[in-house]
């Protein structure tokens, strides 16, 4: 004889929910391999732009004079990536959220990478969870002021002469304090994601900031609904340490099947 729930269905008591698994789990699959698919694609296509942007960039904020750039060989200039493309993914930001910082960005990928042997968690909720974070509006703002106040100055001599290491090598030699003191600190902080998961991306990257701003009005995303009981798995498989819909959430959809209510879910969130 079959058993029946109390509510006479003819199922068990929690088949949806074993039924459900499954195809959760085949989705977060789904998305993850999409993800890292796009993030390769974007390594490839960007990586170079984004590594010159620290290691050879005469600006003090990269990526966005490279019309004005004396350093031919670096893609943004031969390319001409600069504001076109920053307006692009702010678009796309209006729309889908920080997808650029999940799903595009070198820096965002090897922040992912480097996250996976970090040890140190903050305390959600805790004072330094809620005050870092701020750090990335203190990064922008530093940004604005050195192009707007500062005019965007040259500040080390893009010398290039032999292999690509050998030049870094010159530039470092040769360079301004100001460019020292910003690109010691990006290193700083990036390298300081190997303690806590994706530093530079959660506490300090002024594009972070611009696109953590634009995602609030962004109608598709990954949300979560109201069957959301605080457990917090979706957060121990961040690797930005964050929640769905909530700060510094890039919508990679890494929790997509983390979630025992399945309230996770990806597009436009149900009213």
């Amino acid at each position: 004889m079959n058993a029946v729930n109390p509510a006479g269905s003819g199922a068990l008591p929690g088949a949806d929910l074993v039924e459900l698994k499954p195809r959760q789990g085949a989705r977060a699959r789904a998305v993850r391999l999409w993800n890292r698919a796009a993030q390769a694609v974007m390594l490839a296509v960007i990586g170079q732009w984004s590594f010159y942007g620290i290691f050879r960039c005469p600006f003090v904020v990269p990526y966005i004079s490279c019309q004005n750039c004396p350093v031919v060989a670096c893609h943004g200039r031969l390319f001409t990536m600069f504001w076109g493309v920053w307006a692009g993914w702010l678009a796309l930001a209006a729309l889908f959220g920080r997808v650029f910082c999940g799903w595009a960005c070198p820096g965002g990928t090897v922040n992912r990478l480097l996250g996976q042997f970090s040890p140190l968690r903050l305390k959600p909720g805790g004072l330094a969870a809620r005050l870092l974070p701020l750090g990335k509006y203190g990064g922008l703002a530093l940004a604005l002021w050195a192009y707007f106040v500062l005019g965007q100055p040259r500040v080390n001599v893009p010398i290039r002469t032999g292999e690509f290491f050998g030049a870094v090598a010159l530039t470092f030699e040769h360079a301004m304090p100001l460019w020292l003191v910003r690109t010691w600190a990006v290193l700083g902080i990036l390298a300081l994601g190997v303690a806590v998961s994706a530093a530079w991306c959660r506490f300090a990257c002024p594009a972070g900031g611009v696109l953590e701003v634009v995602r609030r009005f962004a109608p598709f995303s990954v949300y979560k609904t109201d069957a959301c009981n605080g457990c917090d798995k979706c957060r121990k498989v961040c690797y930005m340490a964050t929640r769905p819909e909530e700060t510094n959430c890039t919508n990679c959809g890494d929790c997509l099947g983390s979630c025992p209510q399945d309230c996770i879910g990806m597009g436009r969130k149900p009213r």
